[in-house]
């Protein structure tokens, strides 16, 4: 079974905008929980444009479900996951401007800094993903690098989605069976919706986990969050 792990980040952007607690990025996240999440996953940029490192401490001994941790391994971010040890951290290949994640690793090219970090968090005890593009060789060499899973970054599946949902599933179809052929597990996100998710599930049935923010909040504001997570969780059956 494919778990839905939400992202909370843009709970966090309308607290940020206008201050204060509302929404209460940690209540949601419980409650995303208790509408049948099977994870949160949260991304603390260096800014703290959204999730802020409080809001990090704060959620980890209140989940009862798996917490993910994304973000690009700057000293400060390793330091925070080695004393709030998440169930998973997926490294990003973020740099401190970007809008949101928008390319996955080179991991033939920085496998050596790679496998460094992962060594660091896997001794913590915690299981690591890398994000990554449909690549055979990147996939590859993310399980070179040490990986527990990777994350295959989706943007490019859900724009062709539209117009054609056989060529956008290829790719992916392909660099999942290599990760699978390696033992590596397997995660997939961003840019995920109501629209595409089961197409990709049906596909690629072996995928652990997705995680879905953006899409699953936007539709929430029409459905609300425990239908709309409910109708997310539906896609993956």
């Amino acid at each position: 079974m494919t778990k839905l792990s939400v992202n909370i980040n843009k709970v966090a952007t309308i607290r940020n905008a206008r201050g204060g607690n509302t929404p209460n990025v940690t209540k949601v996240a419980l409650d995303c929980e208790a509408f049948g999440a099977d994870g949160i996953t949260v991304h603390p940029r260096p800014d703290e444009r959204h999730i802020r490192r409080a809001d990090v401490y704060d959620i980890r001994p209140l989940l009862k479900t798996e917490f993910n941790i994304e973000g690009y391994p700057t000293p400060e971010f390793i330091e925070l996951i080695l004393q709030v040890k998440p169930n998973q951290v997926t490294l990003v290949p973020d740099d401190p401007s970007q809008i949101t994640s928008n390319a996955g690793w080179d991991t033939k090219k920085n496998q050596k800094f790679l496998s460094e970090v992962l060594d660091e968090f896997t001794h913590a005890g915690i299981r690591t993903s890398l994000f990554v593009e449909p690549d055979a060789e990147m996939v590859e060499y993310a399980a070179k690098a040490g990986a527990d899973r990777v994350e295959l970054y989706t943007e490019p599946y859900a724009t062709l989605y539209v117009k054609s949902p056989e060529a956008a599933i290829a790719p992916f179809l392909e660099a999942a069976k290599v990760a699978r052929g390696l033992g590596l597990g397997l995660n997939a996100g961003h840019d995920l919706s109501l629209v595409n998710l089961n197409y990709l599930y049906k596909n690629i049935p072996w995928i652990d986990e997705v995680s879905i923010g953006h899409a699953l909040i936007s539709d929430a504001l029409y459905m609300g969050l425990e239908r709309t997570i409910q109708e997310y969780k539906n896609c993956l059956h």
